[in-house]
């Protein structure tokens, strides 16, 4: 294997710890190859009454290609784990979520599990939301309705949302349910209420999901530049692992 980048070596290190503690839903992002890879690692006779469960295209592919047992939430209703990344993890375990335009998927797999986990590099570790991550809220919509959403979003204290554009192809993101999503960037007094915010956007007409997880995590796993991994629990205990 090619030597990692600090940033991914990072990644890789909290993927790992998490999954030597847990399993089964799988999520996306650019942390989530890293977990696919540890449970590899544990081998055919961990994994072989395994089921996992996709969060969306990128998390099926990566259950394919490594042979896992594909399942779907329409027929596991109930997960034990789901591991997802996080573009942004604040102090109480709040996330935004849907830089990768899955949101809705992420969010109802965290939803069904028992347990869900966030691991992600030091890079999404911050005290309070919109530290990091400026690009805003990742906010489902319904195609129909992105317009009239702009202007709400906009009057309700994100000025400067914009409907997400494709990079790949003319026109905006569409989503793997068919939707729109719309980035909209909030004051730091309303990423310090985040539970709050999320329940005022829900409001709106129009809006499919919103990529605000709050109160959900019950940890998160931060790989270090050091090798070492940072771990955040909800009940406010931190540890540090090294390997």
């Amino acid at each position: 294997m090619s030597q990692l980048s600090g940033i991914e070596a990072a990644k890789r290190l909290a993927a790992f710890t998490a999954v030597d503690n847990h399993i089964i839903g799988i999520g996306s992002g650019s942390t989530v190859p890293y977990v696919v890879d540890r449970i590899l690692e544990q081998g055919p006779e961990v994994n072989k009454d395994r089921i996992f469960i996709p969060t969306g295209f990128q998390s099926k592919q990566l259950i394919v290609n490594a042979g896992f047992r594909l399942g779907d939430i329409d027929q596991f209703t109930h997960i034990d784990v789901t591991i997802d990344g996080a573009d942004e993890v604040d102090d109480q375990l709040n996330c935004i979520k849907g830089g990768g335009a899955c949101q809705l998927q992420e969010k109802v797999l965290a939803e069904a599990a028992d347990t869900f986990i966030v691991v992600a590099d030091y890079r999404k570790k911050s005290n309070v939301l919109g530290t990091s991550w400026k690009q805003g809220v990742p906010i489902e919509v319904a195609s129909v309705a992105y317009a009239p959403l702009l202007l709400r979003l906009r009057k309700m204290g994100a000025p400067n949302a914009t409907l997400r554009m494709a990079k790949a192809k003319a026109g905006p993101v569409v989503t793997d349910n068919g939707n729109f999503v719309i980035d909209a960037p909030f004051a730091r007094e309303d990423y310090e209420r985040p539970g709050e915010l999320l329940m005022k956007i829900k409001l709106l007409t129009g809006i499919v999901e919103v990529g605000l997880f709050c109160g959900m995590a019950k940890a998160a796993y931060f790989g270090n530049e050091d090798g070492s991994v940072s771990v955040r629990w909800a009940d406010g205990r931190t540890e540090e692992l090294t390997k």
